[in-house]
């Protein structure tokens, strides 16, 4: 997973609450391979009518090139399945702004390299308000922990280990890595202090 620090993209609105992950990528499609990509299952049924095709008045089909998302409360409720993030990541998006988050989701997305940027209720009107037009350029920046739309610039929250996770590129594994010198420490200390606890080598017989 590659890191970053800064991303200079365009943003667009769904302003709809309660995005769960089932909409994100409906169960139907879990058993599609991952290296296919999972794009074309993002927010399927809302994205495309009974036929299968794209809806063009919807939002990220009129503005396929999104990699800001301002989303409606409480994103990404629901299972804890990983490929809701999978099809944002597939789809280009890297941030996703919300008022809440569900929490599986949004661990799911720092470990993938997408940003749950978490904003105030009124910082999240600002930002709908200032949108003047469907796609607007926006800025969001890992370091100040802000984003920037228009004359506004807004301040996220994010968990310091999250946003550290982010700018690194790193999963759970990475981060346990970053410990390894104390990990080694620890052990050394321990087969010195309680060496009966450690099993004993086989010895081969003649």
């Amino acid at each position: 997973m590659s890191g970053w620090t800064t991303l200079d993209g365009k943003a667009v609105c769904l302003d709809v609450d309660n995005i769960d992950t089932d909409q994100l990528i409906p169960a139907r499609f879990m058993s599609q391979p991952r290296v296919d990509g999972y794009a074309d299952f993002l927010l399927h049924d809302l994205r495309r009518d009974e036929r299968g095709a794209l809806k063009p008045d919807f939002i990220l089909n009129q503005y396929p090139n999104t990699s800001v998302l301002l989303a409606g409360k409480n994103f990404g409720s629901g299972s804890s399945r990983e490929a809701a993030v999978y099809a944002l990541l597939d789809s280009g998006i890297s941030v996703v702004i919300a008022e809440s988050f569900g929490d599986i989701f949004a661990a799911n997305a720092c470990n993938n390299g997408v940003l749950p940027a978490l904003v105030s209720p009124d910082d999240w009107q600002t930002l709908r308000n200032a949108m003047a037009t469907p796609e607007m350029n926006c800025q969001v920046d890992l370091d100040t922990k802000t984003i920037t739309l228009r004359e506004h610039k807004i301040a996220f929250t994010i968990d310091e280990t999250w946003r550290l996770k982010l700018i690194n590129g790193w999963d759970d594994t990475d981060l346990t890595r970053t410990h390894q010198t104390q990990i080694d420490e620890f052990r050394a200390a321990r087969y010195t202090q309680d060496a009966w606890a450690w099993p004993t080598p086989n010895v081969t017989q003649n």
